[in-house]
Parts: C-alpha cells; sequence; structure tokens
C-alpha cells in the first residue's frame, strides 16, 4: 500500500504554466480532476489505494491550490488542454480520467478533445453546461454564485473566504454535519486566500457561457470510451446521469444513496470501491 507520505507533491513547467500536482505509484495513468471550494487535497484518501495498480496524478487546476493563477484560460477547454500538456509532459499517452465538479467539466474536454488518449471517464456530481435542459441541474438552483464575480465580490470576501465556502460545504451537503471535514476546511480556506485564487475560482464560473457552447459541439460527436457516472442522492441525483447519455454511448450511472455533492467526503465508503472497481476493469 502506497502511505500518505509516498505522496509526491511536484511542480511542471507547461506551456508557461506552472502546475502543482501530486503524484503517487506505478503501472496505467490516472488523472484525478478535483472541483471548486477543493484542490487537489481532497484526493487523498483514494490516492494510496488506487496507487496500488496505477500511477496517479492529482494537479491543481490553473487557478487553484499552488498552481499559477493567471489572468485567464478559465475556459473548461482551455483547462483541459493545460492537463493535457502536463500528462504529454510526464510522457503519458493514453490516461484514465475522474473529474469532480468543476473537474467533471475539465474531464469531458479533456476526452472529447483528445478521444483516443482517453481510455475511461469518471464524472461525479455536478453538470455539463451546454448539454440538454442544463439550466435547470440542481446546482443552478441558487445561481447567484455564479455570476458572483468582479472587484466588488472581490472585496468582499477578502479575509472572509471560509464564510463564503461553508455556503457551498453546508448547503450542498446532505448533512452539514457529514460534509468536508474541519481540518479540511481549514486548508482549503487559506488556499484560496493566497492572492489571485478567488479570481481565478470566479473566473471559472464566468466561463460557463463559453463552455455552454464548447460542449453543445463536443456533444455532436458522443464519447465511445466507458462512462461511470457517480451522483449523490441528495444532490445531482439523475440529472447528470441523463446529461452523461446524451454525450457518451457507453454510461454506468450510480447514484450515491445517502450522499450530497461532496462524494469523497460525504460517502468515501460508497465511492472509492466504485471508482476502484472500474478503473481496475480491463
Amino acid at each position: 500500500m502506497v502511505s500518505d507520505d509516498r505522496i509526491d507533491s511536484r511542480f511542471a513547467e507547461v506551456d508557461g504554466l506552472r502546475l502543482h500536482y501530486l503524484a503517487a505509484g506505478e503501472g496505467e495513468p490516472v488523472l484525478l480532476l478535483h472541483g471548486y471550494a477543493q484542490t487537489s487535497h481532497m484526493w487523498r484518501p483514494l490516492i494510496p489505494e488506487l496507487a496500488k495498480s496505477r500511477t496517479v496524478i492529482a494537479p491543481d487546476l490553473r487557478g487553484f491550490g499552488a498552481s499559477d493563477k493567471p489572468e485567464g484560460g478559465y475556459e473548461k477547454a482551455s483547462m483541459a488542454r493545460d492537463i493535457h500538456a502536463l500528462a504529454a509532459a510526464l510522457g503519458f499517452g493514453r490516461v484514465a480520467v475522474v473529474g469532480h465538479d468543476i473537474g467533471l467539466m475539465v474531464a469531458y474536454a479533456y476526452a472529447a478533445q483528445y478521444r483516443d488518449e482517453v481510455e475511461r471517464i469518471a464524472l461525479m456530481d455536478a453538470f455539463l453546461p451546454g448539454v440538454g435542459d442544463w439550466t435547470s441541474v440542481w446546482l443552478l438552483r441558487d445561481l447567484w454564485h455564479f455570476h458572483f464575480y468582479g472587484k466588488t465580490p472581490l472585496a468582499l470576501v477578502e479575509g472572509r473566504e471560509r464564510i463564503y465556502f461553508e455556503h457551498f460545504w453546508n448547503d450542498f451537503a446532505a448533512d452539514p454535519a457529514h460534509s468536508v471535514s474541519e481540518a479540511d476546511r481549514q486548508f482549503y480556506a487559506s488556499a484560496y486566500a493566497q492572492p489571485g485564487a478567488m479570481r481565478a475560482g470566479f473566473e471559472v464560473f464566468r466561463a460557463f457561457a463559453q463552455d455552454a457552447e464548447d460542449f453543445a459541439a463536443f456533444a455532436k460527436k458522443p464519447l465511445s470510451m466507458p462512462m461511470l457516472v457517480l451522483t449523490g442522492e441528495k444532490a445531482s441525483g439523475e440529472g447528470l446521469i441523463a446529461q452523461a447519455r446524451l454525450v457518451a454511448d457507453d454510461v454506468e450511472g450510480v447514484i450515491v444513496k445517502g450522499s450530497g455533492h461532496w462524494l469523497m467526503d460525504e460517502a468515501r465508503d460508497q465511492v472509492v470501491p466504485r471508482l476502484l472497481a472500474f478503473l481496475g476493469r480491463p
């Protein structure tokens, strides 16, 4: 077993962008892509198990964690190109990709742009902009935060990042008392308090209009590789599974019982075995 102290923290320079990533294990590569209000840190409970049979790479996406935070490039197709450049720099020609929340959008954009280089893909609880009736999905029930960007919102949250993120960690969970842990909340709040981090996060939302155009175009040619979709019973439910079946031909959809949006935190005992089984199939 790979222990937590065997998870390496590394940096790579790709296309002028410095990306931070966690790495462990040996074997066929898998990319783990985190979502909003979290970083690559979210995957630490999964990495040791997955690293028994695979090389695991969990990057901080552009603008997040210890990665660079440039002014632009937060369209998910662009963020996917960052990750593809990282994979190429590491010598990976064919990969599996797993994404949660914003990370699932980047994962889909990766698979849609590099179809022959993706072995399989897993999407975990959120939605695909521009696909089907996407404006009615569960995560858009309180749309205010997707329009919360610019000078005034940044001034309002500066020094109050933890207060802002409590909305996500609490209200998107099935039970706020069994959501993201206190230690992880402190970790993420500190990460997003870094210069440029909140602005980058807001830009990820601001890019949804362009993402919707890009994804609608990608969806015209369905993906053929196996796709696993994991959703929270108290969160995306059937919504993301229905969207996935509009963009891919081979979809296995699983609703995680009793869980909200934070699948790795709320339902680790259900989610980790599902991912290991899917990623271990020939």
